[in-house]
């Protein structure tokens, strides 16, 4: 099966205490919850600003 490079697979590499509120929002908007859990996602231009706003958090996996 050939991959389609409309989706992005994050990965959560840092824990949620001690972040804002809005961190927390982006990450459970990603549809992630625990420290390494995988989530795949369309690539859309708002998922991708989503990213941008915690990439310290995350992990991009290919």
């Amino acid at each position: 099966m050939a991959k389609t490079s409309s989706t992005i697979k994050v990965k959560l590499v840092k824990g949620l205490p001690g972040t804002t509120k809005g961190v927390q929002a982006n990450v459970r908007g990603l549809g992630l919850r625990k420290v390494g859990q995988v989530s795949e996602l369309e690539n859309t231009p708002s998922v991708r600003g989503m990213i941008k706003k915690i990439i310290h958090m995350l992990k991009v996996v290919e």
